[in-house]
């Protein structure tokens, strides 16, 4: 049976910690520009639309050639802005790819599309991969997750876990990535739940889910990405994006 998956990109414009984000410029083009062009490779995805707060944003998006939805000004979290856009669309899977992930791995994307077709009572999928610079454990820009035996997460976290009591050398941290599936209804739901405890505490939105008693599976990838979250984060993308031109 045909499933239609619509890949949607919040993009606030107030980001706190990087004020004007979506729309900041890395080689001359805006940092939103490169997402959409990523998940524009995915050969899973059957339309992307950007979901954003501002009219700013929307312009230039059409202007490159992107589908762009005006969305509320206070949604909670990027997936509140995804929900208002899939409520009105209302496809069967639905792909949420961060605006600040310019270097997402495009396989990785249909990774996740192609989990929610073949198990169709998973309601909540991520990715994380490997952190392989464990002294970046204690930055608090950098989320990790912890897994069980079946690759559902128990808890994601600014904070370095699992701690390393005994300075073991076997210890293994995964970095979460900027990207998430859901089925429809699975969406909706989330956007029902009340912003829970851990979410404000963490700002973490994908604590919602947890702390309501649901699952999220977890993709691991081979495929590290930076998530522009800083000016520090835009040089090294910048660096990275140049390399690959020349």
């Amino acid at each position: 049976m045909y499933e239609e998956v619509i890949c949607i990109i919040p993009a606030r414009f107030n980001a706190k910690r990087l004020p004007g984000k979506p729309l900041r410029t890395i080689l001359g083009k805006p940092l939103i520009q490169y997402v959409w062009e990523r998940v524009r490779k995915a050969k899973l995805v059957d339309r992307i639309i950007i979901a954003t707060d501002t009219l700013k944003v929307k312009n230039v998006c059409e202007r490159f050639g992107a589908e762009a939805i005006l969305t509320s000004t206070d949604c909670c979290s990027g997936s509140d802005r995804v929900a208002q856009v899939a409520k009105k669309l209302k496809p069967e899977i639905i792909i949420n790819v961060q605006c600040d992930e310019p270097l997402i791995s495009v396989s990785l994307i249909d990774r996740l599309v192609m989990e929610l077709k073949k198990n169709k009572n998973l309601k909540y999928v991520t990715a994380a991969c490997f952190l392989k610079d464990l002294s970046l454990i204690q930055d608090p820009n950098i989320v990790k997750v912890v897994i069980d035996k079946n690759n559902y997460a128990l808890y994601f976290s600014r904070a370095p876990i699992p701690y390393n009591r005994n300075n073991s050398r076997k210890i293994c941290a995964l970095k979460h990535l900027g990207i998430y599936g859901y089925r429809y209804e699975s969406l909706i739901r989330f956007a029902s739940m009340e912003k829970s405890n851990l979410e404000e505490i963490e700002k973490l939105e994908q604590l919602r889910i947890l702390e309501n008693g649901h699952k999220i599976k977890v993709i691991i990838s081979k495929y590290d990405s930076i998530s522009v979250d800083t000016e520090e984060d835009l040089k090294k993308v910048s660096k990275i994006l140049s390399e690959r031109r020349g």
